[in-house]
């Protein structure tokens, strides 16, 4: 299981990471360890990834499942606690970007986990991809 975290601004655009392995733009995330709680895993996956820490609860505004890797993903939108946007050994980039930026930068597969988390809709999006494409 993994996690990501939307951090929203005071502006409505979202933090994306560009990550260092693939090059490609995704909300910040990773997948749990064996003894997190998910609230935990998902402050430290943003923490790790963005330099910011983000404040609890955070909203569960999406559940994502990958058919290929079959990893299941919660989504949250989130807001910044603390800290300053910075990257990381994870992190080649951060851009805050607006709806239209999203869909220009990331897959379909993330964009969709940031444009739901924007809109915040209840009860949260329950979606299936194929790691780039929505199914």
């Amino acid at each position: 299981m993994s996690v990501a975290g939307v951090v929203i601004d005071t502006r409505g655009r979202a933090l994306l990471i560009q990550r260092r392995d693939n090059g490609k733009w995704e909300p910040p995330g990773g997948v749990l360890e064996r003894e997190e709680i998910i609230p935990e895993a998902l402050q430290r996956e943003v923490l790790e990834e963005t330099g910011i820490k983000i404040a609890l609860p955070a909203t569960l505004t999406g559940v994502y499942k990958n058919m290929t890797g079959l990893i299941v993903s919660l989504v949250f939108r989130c807001e910044a606690a603390d800290g300053t946007p910075t990257t990381g050994d994870e992190t080649r980039a951060l851009r805050w970007a607006t709806r239209e930026e999203v869909s220009e930068l990331a897959d379909e597969a993330y964009a969709i986990r940031v444009l739901d988390a924007m809109d915040a809709a209840s009860p949260p999006a329950i979606r299936a991809h194929d790691g780039v494409k929505l199914v």
